[in-house]
């Protein structure tokens, strides 16, 4: 098939499913410059000084290398083994333990590599990637499991408790 003289490729997906470390969660986003992981790396480094977590950065040009840091060896490995499965250029995983996203979502935000952010979770989750004959894209992830009805008020009564009594968020 043509589109404006150039051959089209086909597309096949592929369903690739993020293992998340015990006690983890993981933050998927999509950069674009080799620097990526040392400003990652500073801006989870000053955030906490109790935080641990990996880092890994797919090149997309050149050495097209998985690029890596953090404070844990064992989140490090994990970070560069989700990176490779999942493939797509410019993809960054970050695991993080002892802390969770939104204590460092808005820092990671305004690295000014970050392009955007495809999932910040401890859920099960399964990123959706193109495979072309040119690489590997993220087209989506699938966070957690459907909805199985809507809250009634004991729910909003154990939501709130939850956020305020027990996570301390709210007084």
């Amino acid at each position: 098939m043509l589109l404006g003289g150039d051959v089209m490729s086909e597309v096949s997906l592929s369903l690739v499913p993020v293992k998340i470390p015990e006690g983890c969660n993981v933050i998927l986003g999509q950069s674009h410059f080799i620097k990526t992981v040392e400003d990652l790396y500073e801006a989870l480094v000053t955030s906490s000084p109790s935080l641990e977590f990996g880092i890994a950065f797919c090149e997309a040009s050149g050495d097209c290398l998985v690029r890596k840091d953090g404070n844990r060896e064992d989140l490090v490995e994990a970070a560069v083994s989700n990176a490779l499965a999942i493939g797509a250029g410019h993809l960054f995983v970050i695991l993080l333990r002892n802390g969770y996203p939104i204590n460092v979502l808005d820092r990671i935000k305004s690295v000014q590599e970050v392009c955007s952010i495809y999932a910040a979770t401890a859920n099960p989750l399964q990123v959706v990637v193109a495979v072309t004959q040119q690489g590997r894209g993220i087209l989506g992830v699938v966070d957690g499991f459907p909805p199985k009805g809507v809250e009634t008020e004991e729910h909003v009564r154990a939501r709130r408790s939850l956020l305020r009594d027990i996570i301390g968020y709210k007084r």
